[in-house]
């Protein structure tokens, strides 16, 4: 079913945009390769995008400001929400002809990382909305008639939208789904139980997945006011977002207008997941930019006031390079977010590369809030009002939002090896089956003569991949050190196919089976493409800091790859970047609106906690 919901997914897009075409796949399996298809380009908003971004920004720190921005239940009030509905933010991706802004997805992925500097759960609730509620489902497979019945209040916030797709039972495994819809006049009617679903509440409007004739399918549903027998609320205690809701729904012969079911032209309910879900791994990848921006601009102050031995730990190496190493994190992250949306907004499916994001931003956002951000504050990490405190399941959760990292990796090589294996290997298993072994017998003149057309045409490929160079455009960045970054990666990414192809001899059909060695070799080509995507972004930035923190960020994930140990080198040039973001920081605290690297500015660090001078 999974197969198939894929193999649908790639039908909607153009032959030029689907996976085989995609910059990573390209760069594995071809020996002719664009540089370029690895940058982004620059950002360009549009007037009505910008004016509803700066208006939402500035709701938001003004309620932050005046602690405002939650309730009494500890949840973002419905003051805030329908005041930034009243700007147009629940509106950003949906049409201006359905009375939102129409924004791009790069100009989204901004907004996202820059309100999670302010707030990430309002940040993280637009993605939820926008990329993987009601919003895309229905903008993208919706009908004519059904655009103009939704859109228009989930752009103005009358109501906010989920995504209703996880089951007790269904996770990461979608063939367990069990919620059924029955026809039954002119309404399904609907039996089974959702957990852990976002922004579900009474009142609010979902996409719910559930099986229609056995075929996963997707109801628009308008969830009652109340509760009652047919529809009611699991809930639980929840330590990640918990400033949103987050319930599990339980439904009991309830009824939907049949007329609330999504019919894409090709595909069902799981092509409608799978479309949203590339958005929203993107959007976790810009959020974690934004959180880690924050985190650094808390750990500055404090690293400056913190005193040991008579010396601010400013000045220590190892503080130093939380600072640096934070700092690559975080241009690494924008790299990303600004390269993936930039594919999506292209037409690109942007599978591979969405994984890619949103593996690294939620797993660097992870190490970034306990390794660097937890231990640099001590004790005081774990106060009530603290920014870690407050917020450490929601730095840890998005390592299984929108698909659990290493499940997501072996799904990113399963996309690698698909088309390689159906062109290469399956010919090579249909003759082993046509012969009624599982291995061949090289001195058996049947299986030499049954062979010979599979191992022919796998004997051409691999001896095309062996003798050609491969050849790659002008990366055109001036900076040495970047660029030798580029030319590693590009180098590493053209050899991957010859590995991935030797994996996939060696262990054949039990390849399935063996998910670390499939889970290393994706996490290695992934880290080559961060690699890329991140020395191309700072190579084009006028920034001195940024070029220095992507150094930091490549020559890390390099000795990953190379399984080397950083040099005395690699630490003077990690320690000497968190030294002159400390030094920058201090240069800019007695003129009014600078805050040092420029990737800090307008990011707020709060009161430092329990002061002892």
């Amino acid at each position: 079913m999974l197969d198939t919901a894929d193999d649908e997914v790639e039908a909607l897009f153009a032959p030029r945009y689907q996976t085989v075409n995609s910059p990573v796949h390209r760069a594995v399996w071809e020996k002719d390769n664009a540089t370029e298809d690895f940058a982004s380009l620059p950002i360009t908003f549009s007037p009505p995008v910008s004016l509803v971004v700066e208006q939402s920004l500035s709701i938001v720190r003004k309620h932050r400001d005046e602690k405002t921005l939650f309730g009494d239940d500890g949840k973002i009030t419905n003051k805030v929400i329908a005041e930034l509905g009243s700007v147009g933010y629940w509106g950003l991706l949906v049409g201006r002809q359905y009375g939102g802004s129409g924004a791009t997805m790069r100009e989204f992925t901004d907004m996202i990382t820059r309100m999670a500097t302010i707030d990430p759960t309002v940040a993280g609730l637009a993605s939820v909305h926008g990329c993987i509620g009601a919003v895309d489902p229905v903008r993208s497979f919706g009908s004519q008639e059904q655009k103009e019945r939704f859109l228009p209040k989930l752009a103005d916030g009358r109501t906010l939208s989920a995504f209703a797709l996880t089951e007790p039972g269904a996770g990461s495994d979608l063939t367990a789904l069990k919620t059924t819809a029955v026809l039954d006049g002119d309404d399904y009617v609907v039996n089974g139980e959702k957990l852990f679903i976002t922004n579900a509440v009474p009142g609010r409007t979902i996409g719910l997945v559930c099986m229609i004739d056995n075929v996963p399918s997707v109801l628009v549903v308008d969830l009652p006011a109340t509760t009652d027998e047919t529809f009611s609320l699991n809930r639980y205690d929840i330590y990640a977002l918990r400033r949103a809701h987050n319930n599990g729904l339980i439904f009991r012969n309830f009824r939907v207008p049949k007329e609330n079911r999504l019919m894409p032209a090709q595909g069902d309910g799981l092509t409608i997941a799978y479309h949203g879900l590339n958005l929203g791994r993107v959007s976790l990848c810009a959020n974690a930019a934004g959180a880690m921006r924050w985190m650094l601009s808390e750990m500055l102050p404090w690293a400056a006031y913190r005193e040991t031995y008579g010396q601010p730990i400013e000045r220590r190496e190892l503080i130093q390079r939380r600072v640096g190493r934070l700092a690559g994190m975080i241009v690494a992250c924008d790299a990303l977010s600004a390269w993936c949306s930039d594919l999506l907004d292209q037409g690109y499916r942007g599978e591979m590369e969405c994984i890619i994001a949103k593996i690294f931003g939620s797993e660097m956002q992870k190490e970034a809030a306990i390794e660097l951000f937890m231990k640099t504050h001590g004790g005081r990490s774990f106060l009530k009002g603290h920014l870690f405190g407050d917020n450490v399941h929601d730095f840890l959760a998005p390592c299984i939002y929108e698909g659990e990292g290493e499940v997501l990796g072996m799904a990113f090589f399963k996309s690698m090896v698909k088309h390689h294996g159906k062109q290469y290997f399956e010919p090579i298993g249909q003759a082993l089956h046509d012969l009624g072994v599982s291995k061949p017998n090289p001195l058996n003149p049947k299986h030499a003569w049954a062979l010979r057309r599979p191992l022919m045409k796998y004997a051409g490929w691999f001896t095309r991949q062996t003798i050609r160079p491969a050849r790659w455009t002008d990366a055109g960045v001036s900076d040495s050190k970047l660029r030798r970054h580029v030319r590693f990666a590009r180098k590493y990414l053209s050899g991957s196919g010859m590995r991935v192809s030797s994996t996939m001899r060696t262990y054949q059909l039990k390849l399935a089976d063996r998910q670390c060695r499939m889970s290393a070799l994706s996490l290695e080509i992934q880290s080559a493409v961060v690699i890329l995507v991140t020395a191309l972004y700072a190579g084009r930035s006028g920034d001195a800091i940024t070029r220095q923190a992507a150094d930091v960020i490549c020559r890390e994930l390099r000795l990953r790859i190379e399984g080397g140990k950083p040099s005395d080198q690699d630490f003077r040039n990690v320690t000497r970047l968190g030294a002159r973001i400390a030094d920058e920081a201090h240069l800019a605290e007695g003129n009014a609106g600078e805050t040092g690297w420029s990737a800090l500015t307008g990011v707020q660090s709060g009161q430092i906690m329990m002061p002892y001078k």
